[in-house]
């Protein structure tokens, strides 16, 4: 038996860009997100059926609410580009954006965040990286409103205020509960 030597695309010094592998990990397993936060790549696999459920009802009160029509559109797994680092984004499962979001497009799927209004997150299996991890990047790129849907604890999460990589206002909400989101949301 022999063994071959491999060349590895790393051999020649030179930096290899953390958007090509995620190019390459979302070419090979369709369906799967990755996102580039703090320099480190996040891979979730598709969502599952409840997942997707909560998300279509989430939807239907921003779009009655008119949130998808003249100045404003509500949109799903749209990439918003984050300043933790030269290739980090993410991508919120809902987000609603500035009708001229075409307007700040900046390179890698992903948009500026000045046109996110906000960013609307349905826990998977790692609820951290929703609740903790994704929160502060989006605090970090001053998202006015971040919410957390968490299945596992069954709470929603209003963050709103960003300062720094936190947002200074954070409520919590059980079932039954009405939340109510700011005027600045535009509706």
């Amino acid at each position: 038996m022999s063994a071959a030597g491999v060349e590895q695309p790393f051999d020649d010094g030179r930096p290899f860009p953390l958007t090509a592998i995620a190019d390459e990990i979302m070419e090979r397993h369709p369906g799967y997100r990755v996102e580039i936060i703090g320099g480190h790549l996040l891979v979730t696999p598709s969502p599952d059926a409840p997942h997707a459920r909560a998300l279509t009802k989430l939807m239907r009160p921003f779009i009655a609410a008119g949130l998808d029509d003249g100045d404003s559109e509500v949109l799903q797994n749209i990439g918003l580009r984050l300043p933790t680092g030269a290739e980090d984004y993410a991508v919120p499962d809902l987000a609603v954006v500035d009708a001229d979001i075409d307007d700040h497009y900046i390179e890698n799927i992903a948009y500026d965040p000045v046109c996110f209004r906000l960013v609307l997150e349905v826990t998977s299996k790692n609820r951290k990286n929703d609740l903790k991890t994704k929160a502060a990047a989006y605090a970090e790129a001053k998202v006015p409103l971040c919410v957390v849907v968490d299945r596992e604890h069954q709470r929603l999460h209003v963050l709103a205020e960003p300062s720094g990589d936190a947002y200074e206002y954070h409520r919590p909400y059980a079932p039954g509960e009405l939340v109510t989101l700011p005027d600045s949301l535009g509706a």
